[in-house]
């Protein structure tokens, strides 16, 4: 593996590579966020970015983006012509660069061509527009990259993956038509929200860009991504530079490895087969959408994994449990006490001891509230002192959660959407937990969550399970599934088709149950 790994193999190869940076150090008052960091990226390259949350990562894209200014010493070239820092805000454009955030800036009201146009709308000051002609250049572009998108949809009726392709090939096109000599194309975490069967359309089409003559920096925390789009990856931690590999030369453990400098092995993490007891929670003939009878009875302390393949009806369930989506009939039993599935919505399930997260961080918390906001909101009416709201009690009691689920920075009056995701996610759990639930209903509970960040994450889970709940876990993450289950359940078309228990569960054995299951006439079964 050292063979594959050196500060920048490769940075001689391409004697004009379409971006370098050398020296690149970022200090937040007496805080370093980046020290001496170094960077090439090659022509027609895809070049991966990897490292725990607080690595640099975005530091680094937002001193590229002219959003920060580096420390002096810095040095940057592009298409082998220096380039002065700070780059001036909006200025990257002119350079041959663009820049496809995860929330992808796109305006969900307005239309697919409005939202393609808006970008030359603000740089060119244009007040006239010819909107038929463009409407046939946009649907030109999208047949160009096989995108099925009509340009007069608004954006808010396009699925995750549609909006995230329409924000890659606007970005490209602004790119293609600037004539820029070798273009690079900053795609900073695109995946997260995505389905796992929805990243091979966005890979398709990265790979349509680039053998058009564009380059991509592909920013992800997703080490199998990584591996199977990108042809280099440099990995930051604490900061610098720990390495840049040559992604089909090493394997996923070398780079975990530079990541957090140990070894993880999350599937080695999963819970010893053990006896739960008598189950206290019951969910029976559960039906609605896809979903038909389903029915399942926990024990406190277990979790179960729900998965399957895109379809089969596994991601709806807990949300119906919840109240958060149509439900045709089913029960909940809690300590024998039955509550109606169909009647269920989110304030019931609350009280019931139910809590929800979901796998959009943005549907759980308020990004613009601060921390300790987002997390005395299932509680503020104990903060209340007679009409208002006692203010310095709620900071006490957020600062005391934050040090006890180590959310970082320790500033619980920052905004939760200045945390790195990592955090985010652990001040969401850390929201819901404070209640002392008794079933708990995780989405894709590590979703966009750095490998570091996950270990954090799956030990705040079991102290829940260990203080009294349960847990159901929907997942496409076959290893997350793994690492937490004490069951795997499998869905197939609706329905149960296999149940995985104690050493039954493994990455593979979850991964086969599910594409087996989708064969034709395939039984349920438990192993």
């Amino acid at each position: 593996m050292d063979a594959a790994i050196a500060a920048d193999p490769g940075a001689g190869q391409d004697p004009v590579p379409v971006l370098r940076i050398a020296g690149l150090s970022k200090h937040f008052g007496g805080a370093q966020a980046l020290a001496n960091v170094g960077l090439t990226v090659a022509r027609g390259e895809v070049h991966g970015l990897l490292g725990q949350n607080g690595s640099g990562k975005s530091t680094l894209i937002k001193v590229l983006s002219g959003f920060h200014e580096p420390d002096p010493g810095a040095q940057l070239w592009v298409n082998g012509v220096e380039v002065a820092l700070p780059i001036p805000p909006g200025a990257f454009r002119s350079l041959g660069i663009s820049f496809v955030h995860q929330h992808l800036a796109l305006v969900p009201s307005l239309t697919v061509l409005e939202n393609l146009m808006i970008g030359d709308l603000a740089v060119e000051g244009r007040w006239r527009l010819d909107w038929r002609g463009e409407t046939a250049r946009a649907r030109d572009l999208f047949a160009r990259y096989g995108l099925a998108i009509d340009p007069r949809m608004p954006v808010e009726r396009l699925s995750s993956v549609q909006r995230a392709l329409l924000a890659i090939v606007r970005a490209f096109d602004q790119l293609r038509r600037s004539r820029a000599p070798a273009p690079l194309l900053i795609l900073d975490e695109p995946t997260p929200f995505l389905p796992a069967s929805d990243v091979e359309h966005l890979f398709a089409l990265i790979r349509t860009i680039v053998a058009e003559g564009a380059s991509v920096i592909f920013v992800s925390h997703d080490i199998d991504e990584v591996r199977a789009i990108t042809d280099r990856a440099t990995v930051l931690r604490d900061g610098r530079v720990a390495g840049t590999v040559v992604t089909r030369e090493v394997g996923k453990d070398d780079i975990v490895r530079l990541i957090v400098g140990r070894v993880v092995d999350l599937e080695a993490m999963r819970p010893p087969r053990r006896s739960l007891g008598t189950p206290t929670i019951t969910i029976a003939g559960l039906s609605g959408g896809i979903v038909d009878d389903f029915s399942l009875s926990l024990a406190t302390g277990e979790v179960v994994g729900l998965t399957g393949l895109i379809g089969s009806g596994y991601d709806s369930v807990i949300g119906m449990i919840y109240g958060a989506e149509e439900t045709r009939r089913g029960t909940l039993a809690i300590d024998g006490a039955i509550h109606d599935l169909a009647a269920m919505t989110p304030a019931r399930a609350i009280a019931l001891g139910a809590v929800f997260v979901p796998g959009d961080r943005s549907r759980g918390a308020i990004p613009t509230l601060a921390v300790r906001d987002n997390i005395s909101l299932p509680v503020l009416g104990r903060g209340l002192a007679g009409l208002a709201v006692n203010h310095r009690r709620l900071a006490r009691r957020a600062d005391g959660i934050g040090e006890r689920y180590d959310i970082r920075p320790r500033d619980t009056g920052l905004p939760l959407g200045s945390l790195s995701g990592g955090n985010q996610q652990k001040a969401v759990l850390a929201k819901w937990f404070e209640v002392a639930p008794r079933l708990i209903l995780l989405d894709e509970p590590t979703q966009g969550v750095d490998i570091g960040a996950r270990e954090q994450v799956f030990n705040i889970i079991r102290a829940m399970c260990e203080k009294g709940a349960a847990v159901i876990c929907a997942s496409s993450d076959y290893e997350q599934l793994a690492a937490l289950s004490d069951r795997v359940v499998v869905f197939s078309r609706g329905r149960v088709a296999v149940t995985l228990r104690g050493d039954a569960i493994s990455k593979s054995a979850i991964a086969e149950s599910c594409y087996r299951s989708a064969e034709p006439g395939m039984a349920e079964t438990a192993a």
